[in-house]
């Protein structure tokens, strides 16, 4: 996909790896970009750097997502990508998590793929040509010790992402799924304190993968890998599953978590 007098709708756009987007859909020529977030002021300031349309948005309630869809239609015309990028860290834990954050956060991580997917595409169905980039993480593919809620959330993010592209490539509608592993965002560091000085390691800027992001887009790449390791990670669970938990649960008292 290239991005020149393309109409995009970002959301979690006011900060992390969304504001990244914005600013790199806008240097790459879109003719919209809509910066939807639940921080107002923040996607109000991103949107006027580059000339976009800010929208607040909690992604968690389906209505204010076909809002958005309407009032972005509304004042770009038809979207031709949407990248449903807002997620949260969660709390940490696993079975023990009280209902309301498993619930919140299944909400943010994965009923917002849903929501925004139900409320773009018929018009791009009707158009035979539209794109979804959704946001995961390196955890929906492998896990992540001591966050059940994250972890489960986010494969089931990836299975939708999936599910989506197997059902309407031949009507059109391209599907990408963005799995990073640590990045510098708020996110990170909400993550729980061990895990997070592990992922700072080997961490990366926003602007980092946007740039992946873009080349990913211009491959239609299905999985958008910034962290290229990833890839062998998950070559390694496939072959011997059973070793990997090993591994990982070796992992698991190297870091203290999930006891």
């Amino acid at each position: 996909m290239h991005l020149r007098d393309k109409v995009i709708v970002v959301t979690g756009g006011a900060s992390g790896i969304g504001q990244a987007l914005c600013r790199r859909f806008w240097a790459e020529g879109a003719r919209g970009v809509v910066v939807a977030d639940r921080d107002a002021e923040g996607a109000r300031k991103v949107a006027a750097e580059i000339g976009g349309l800010a929208l607040p948005v909690d992604v968690s309630n389906e209505p204010e997502i076909v809002r958005l869809v309407e009032q972005a239609t509304a004042a770009f015309g038809p979207i031709d990508l949407f990248c449903s990028n807002a997620g949260i860290a969660g709390e940490p834990g696993g079975p023990e998590v009280a209902n309301a954050s498993w619930q919140k956060t299944w909400e943010v991580n994965v009923m917002a793929h849903v929501y925004a997917a139900r409320a773009v595409l018929p018009a791009m169905l009707a158009r035979g040509q539209g794109y979804l980039l959704q946001t995961a993480s390196a955890a929906g593919l492998l896990t992540q010790v001591g966050a059940a809620p994250y972890s489960v959330t986010k494969h089931a993010a990836v299975a939708f992402a999936e599910w989506l592209a197997i059902t309407y490539a031949d009507r059109g509608i391209k599907v990408s799924c963005l799995c990073p592993m640590g990045v510098h965002t708020k996110l990170l560091d909400e993550t729980i304190g061990p895990v997070r000085d592990m992922l700072r390691a080997e961490v990366l800027e926003p602007e980092a993968v946007a740039e992946t992001v873009i080349a990913g887009l211009a491959a239609e790449q299905f999985l958008i890998l910034p962290h290229p390791q990833v890839a062998e990670y998950v070559r390694r669970k496939a072959s011997d599953h059973d070793r990997w938990l090993r591994g990982m649960r070796r992992l698991q008292d190297q870091w203290g978590v999930g006891r």
